[in-house]
């Protein structure tokens, strides 16, 4: 036993939280003649007395020597070669202990590949945090720790390895994991760690998109996203990974529905219910999506159209930087658009949005938006009210809405309603009948639209490309007996 190593009280680590498949995977490494340790956040959470969600294992056996002893395993990464060792919905990951030589770095420090092998001890120094640098040796009881990371663990302090430029400057992620670690963990920073983060914060422009997709869900998706938001936004790291919100992050209400999402998002997570990260990405990006949609309108762009175009804009300008996948996207291109569709809910239409599947998403990002501060003229609550109440009480709430012909809802509104059973909604013109962007979004209703921007072609459930489409003809028919004389009323087309 080393200097560095030291038995471990049987009380300061609950044996039960260990993960039985890790001690297999120790064992046999162990049998085949090879060193081997649980480290990293797993053995940082046992001495903390936390259940670690997972558990990694270095050791001074090759991938392919990994690999040969268990069947149930493969190698993965291209930077980092480790290996997975499967046990059902269970992986351990398996590491060869790295070398301290100097790896292949770009100009600005960043490491580009890393695959040199060596001891435990030049392990130790490649690891990041003193508190993510203990191993343990759960067959024999033993902790290893050269640098100090017990000590640093029970005062709470977050302490980088190395000099900390350096190490921000060879992997720009480290400073996005100080901030997780201390947030989740409520740490303090060590003041050397703690100081050059401003200063590099603009080195994240230097991690690919979708390295960073990742790194942003584990600060957002871990049940402290409201601490880590905070921090991030401290340190101006938020000012680089969401360009377009940098500004809207000091509105008030901007900043608030940012921090409602996450508290939500934490709540869900930490009662074990499922999230989704386009519910967050949806709060961040909502207050620059309707700035850009504005700017459109204003220009004379239909309002469905600006809604497209600015939510393509404002989606692009955020993938150079963090590449969210589609699946992502189109929810909170869903969660938008519903935002302007909500406030039209007159007749068959409120049925139609609360069946729509981002109808959940949708009304609770409307509720977060209301809670900010953003005046909807009591629309979070009539949503509430309409979810509780029962079926013939719902068709009572959404058909007298349409008394006099109007849409209801908070959207803009346009003057008297036009047509026969309101089918054009109290004149709303835009940002309700047509915010979705879908230029149809009668099909939601189950009618046969063909496209056109007819968004206003229900309300209540007459068609008009149907009723509204007859009335047309017949008013032609009309013209042509009698050309002088003007048709009763406006085509029920649902141009704007």
């Amino acid at each position: 036993m080393s200097d560095a190593d030291m038995t471990i009280d049987p009380s300061d680590i609950d044996d039960s939280l260990i993960s039985l498949n890790a001690r297999k995977v120790i064992r046999r490494l162990n049998e085949a003649g090879y060193q081997a340790y649980l480290v990293g956040g797993g053995v940082r959470d046992l001495l903390l007395g936390l259940t670690p969600k997972d558990f990694d294992v270095a050791t001074d056996a090759l991938p392919d020597e990994v690999l040969e002893l268990f069947r149930n395993s493969r190698a993965i990464g291209k930077r980092f070669k480790i290996v997975h060792v499967r046990f059902g919905r269970e992986i351990i990951e398996v590491a060869t202990f790295r070398a301290a030589a100097e790896p292949e770095q770009a100009d600005s420090g960043l490491i580009l590949s890393d695959n040199e092998y060596g001891t435990l001890k030049e392990d130790v120094e490649r690891r990041d945090f003193t508190v993510n640098a203990l191993y343990y040796d759960p067959e024999a009881n033993v902790l290893h720790d050269e640098v100090g990371g017990l000590a640093d663990l029970k005062a709470r302090r977050l302490r980088l390895l190395g000099d900390p430029e350096a190490r921000y400057r060879e992997d720009p992620v480290r400073m996005l994991r100080a901030i997780r670690f201390a947030a989740k963990l409520d740490f303090d920073f060590d003041p050397e760690t703690e100081q050059p983060i401003r200063r590099l914060a603009h080195l994240i422009q230097e991690i690919p998109p979708a390295r960073l997709f990742e790194e942003t869900l584990k600060l957002f998706m871990n049940g402290s996203g409201v601490e880590c938001f905070e921090r991030f936004r401290e340190y101006e790291l938020f000012d680089w990974m969401f360009p377009a919100a940098r500004q809207c992050a000091e509105d008030p209400e901007s900043l608030r529905i940012m921090e409602l999402a996450l508290a939500s998002t934490d709540r869900r997570i930490n009662a074990e219910k499922s999230v989704t990260p386009a519910f967050v990405f949806a709060a961040f990006l909502w207050p620059p999506f309707v700035d850009e949609k504005a700017t459109l309108v204003a220009n004379g762009m239909p309002s469905s159209d600006a809604s497209h175009e600015a939510a393509n804009s404002v989606v692009a300008d955020q993938q150079s930087v963090i590449s969210i996948p589609k699946r992502f996207t189109g929810m909170m291109r869903d969660i938008w658009q519903l935002q302007f569709r909500l406030p039209n809910r007159a007749g068959k239409r409120a049925a139609a949005l609360a069946a729509h599947r981002r109808f959940r998403a949708a009304y609770d990002f409307l509720i977060i938006r209301e809670d900010a501060g953003e005046d909807l003229d009591g629309l979070g609550q009539w949503w509430t009210d309409y979810q509780d109440a029962s079926g013939e009480k719902q068709k009572d709430m959404a058909n007298s809405l349409q008394t006099g012909g109007r849409g209801g809802g908070a959207g803009r509104r346009g003057g008297r309603g036009r047509g026969r059973g309101g089918g054009r909604g109290g004149g709303n013109k835009a940002d309700g009948n047509r915010a979705d962007g879908n230029r149809a979004d009668g099909n939601s209703l189950g009618l046969n639209i063909d496209g056109n921007s007819a968004d206003g072609n229900t309300l209540g459930g007459n068609s008009a490309g149907g009723n509204g489409g007859g009335q047309n003809r017949r008013r032609r028919k009309r013209g042509k007996r009698k050309p002088k004389e003007k048709p009763a009323g406006p085509p029920i087309s649902g141009n704007v």
